[in-house]
């Protein structure tokens, strides 16, 4: 069964990043994921795929090197997650990682799986008093939702994306956000 797209609004990603907790290492590496998926919209697999040095903070670029389709391309991260980001990697270093080893690890150095995510992103929605759905694409829908909100270009959208064609993209945020159709109802007598 295909359930429809449940945005998360602001004080329920804030909700969900507290649940993480930030006592274990763990929860500071589940905060940061979070953070990178819904401030740069990635997909579960681009971002577990990542690492160190696939992410310039400083120019705020992430390098997505086996996106859909395995195309690789070059998106923006906002300085409202770099700081986030930038925390875990100097922990992930003090654990005695490489910037060429996977961002997201487990105790044993492995890369957490999507299984994992998939069963923890529930979880912290629940601790978090979250009555939607919380999962890992919800958050590039969250992202998606916002980037459409603040009036950024739909061509600028779907590069960040890594959608192939503009149609898909305009379907996409039509899906996640029918504003058209909302207002228009609304404006009825």
């Amino acid at each position: 069964m295909k359930y429809p797209a449940e945005v998360l609004n602001k004080r329920e990603i804030d909700a969900l990043l507290q649940a993480c907790g930030s006592d274990k290492w763990t929860d500071r590496r589940n905060s940061a994921l979070i953070v990178l998926m819904y401030r740069a919209g990635l997909r579960v697999s681009e971002a577990l795929a990542l690492r160190p040095c696939d992410i310039d903070l400083d120019s705020g670029a992430i390098r997505v090197l086996h996106g859909k389709g395995d195309r690789a391309r070059t998106i923006g991260i906002d300085r409202g997650a770099t700081e986030s980001v930038k925390v875990w990697i100097t922990e992930h270093r003090s654990m005695g990682h490489t910037a060429g080893d996977s961002l997201f690890v487990t105790a044993s150095g492995r890369r957490i799986t999507q299984g994992y995510l998939r069963r923890k992103l529930p979880e912290l929605g629940k601790a978090a008093g979250i009555h939607k759905r919380v999962h890992a694409h919800g958050l590039r829908h969250t992202h998606a939702s916002e980037l459409r909100s603040e009036g950024i270009d739909i061509a600028v959208i779907k590069r960040q994306l890594g959608h192939v064609s503009l149609m898909t993209t305009i379907q996409y945020l039509d899906y996640l956000e029918p504003r058209e159709v909302v207002a228009c109802i609304r404006r009825r007598g």
